[in-house]
């Protein structure tokens, strides 16, 4: 349905919702300035440090070098001479895109435990209010969390909020690769969850492992949990506009062009997730062959015929979801623009059954996550549509990707 053929009062009904729900926004937080996404202190630091340094007599390739000839430069180091660099800098190599993703996840490693250290001196620091030195704690302990044994760290900034985004499965011998794209409010503290476990991106990830495990039993996957980006923070403006989530997409293509292998990416975007996805849609490599949203405010297109991208796009809503009252409009930069779920849109439609609201779309056994299962794998005859129709699988055939020898 378009603004043409909407009855006028319902056209001034959604404008006037439209700017109510900005002034609400605008009253609880305020006009934001939209920031260009540089790479924070800590570091850039390290990124300097790196751009002077030196191996074996030789200058470091630049970091911001694409992703095959980092790999290729890494390929040319001994076991000492890629440890030393680990040492040297850390938080550089961990988010290099290009480096191996093992030393990466050595990488990640060192520099969670020197974040550590600093959170440990703040929890004593008389300076800081007890409420600084609560957050410090809080913080230490997630880098605690991050250092367990068995998890692989692909990428972490401790600066601000924090980013930080975590692999499950191997990724260097995946067949398929999914990676879950999360939405507001979140950041190092809310990356994982005990109380709603899944409605954070470790839960969703594990949970989406899960479900492609029994999809797919012999289809070797890897999902990322990624929240290497700045999220917006609560409903403010910035979750308004698309101002984090063009600097989001930025980071999420740079993600999935320097992926190892040729393996295809699908990629599961949750909430304002769904914003940064439509913004990197025109640039995401070809390898990403199918975008999946839930619980979406719009992808800053009218259809998906102008995401301009080959991949598949489907779309999925609980029908306790509350984004459904979110005005779908876009109005001077304010506004995400369409529904995923309208038919005008041209999304496959898919079931969220039992999701339970904006968040439950991760939970196990939820027609949801099945559904993002049966896509990671590719067993597209698998998945269930909207309505129980066969509508969303037309034109799609197959079963999941079968192991490689």
């Amino acid at each position: 349905m378009t603004s043409f053929d909407t009855p006028p009062q319902l056209n001034v009904w959604r404008a006037l919702l439209a700017l109510a729900v900005v002034f609400v926004m605008l009253a609880t937080t305020g006009w934001t300035a939209l920031r260009n996404q540089r790479p924070t202190p800590a570091l850039q630091a390290s990124l300097s440090a790196w751009e002077h340094g030196r191996i074996a007599g030789h200058r470091l390739p630049s970091p911001d070098s694409e992703p095959a000839l980092l790999s290729r430069f890494f390929a040319t180091l001994t076991s000492d001479q890629s440890t030393a660099l680990v040492r040297r800098y850390p938080l550089a190599v961990g988010n290099m895109n290009g480096a191996p993703v093992k030393l990466r996840y050595r990488a990640n490693r060192v520099a969670l435990l020197q974040a550590r250290k600093v959170e440990l001196k703040r929890m004593h620091d008389k300076r800081l209010s007890p409420a600084g030195q609560q957050e410090a704690g809080e913080r230490m302990n997630r880098y605690e969390a991050l250092m367990s044994p068995g998890r692989h760290i692909l990428a972490f900034d401790p600066a601000g909020s924090g980013r930080v985004a975590e692999v499950f499965g191997d990724l260097d011998r995946a067949d398929r690769v999914s990676v879950v794209v999360p939405g507001v409010d979140t950041d190092l503290l809310t990356f994982q969850r005990t109380y709603r476990k899944y409605s954070a991106p470790v839960g969703m990830a594990q949970s989406l492992y899960a479900a492609e495990r029994t999809a797919a039993p012999f289809t070797r996957t890897a999902v990322i949990a990624w929240a290497d980006y700045t999220a917006p923070g609560g409903l403010g403006i910035d979750s308004a506009t698309a101002g984090r989530a063009a600097g989001g997409a930025v980071r999420l293509n740079a993600l999935v062009r320097a992926l190892p292998g040729n393996a295809p990416v699908s990629l599961f975007c949750h909430s304002y997730g769904s914003v940064v996805c439509g913004v990197a849609a025109h640039t995401t490599p070809e390898r990403v062959t199918d975008i999946a949203v839930a619980g979406s405010p719009g992808m800053r297109v009218a259809k998906a015929a102008h995401l301009g991208t080959s991949a598949r796009v489907w779309a999925m809503r609980d029908a306790d979801d509350w984004i459904q009252d979110v005005p779908n409009l876009e109005l001077g930069g304010l506004g995400h623009g369409a529904d995923p779920m309208s038919s005008e849109f041209g999304a496959r439609v898919l079931s969220a059954a039992d999701a339970e609201g904006h968040s439950g779309y991760f939970e196990p056994g939820t027609d949801s996550v099945r559904n993002f299962a049966g896509i990671g794998v590719g067993a597209y005859d698998s998945v269930r549509c909207a309505g129980d129709d066969e509508e969303c699988r037309e034109g799609l055939s197959g079963g999941a990707t079968a192991g490689r020898a």
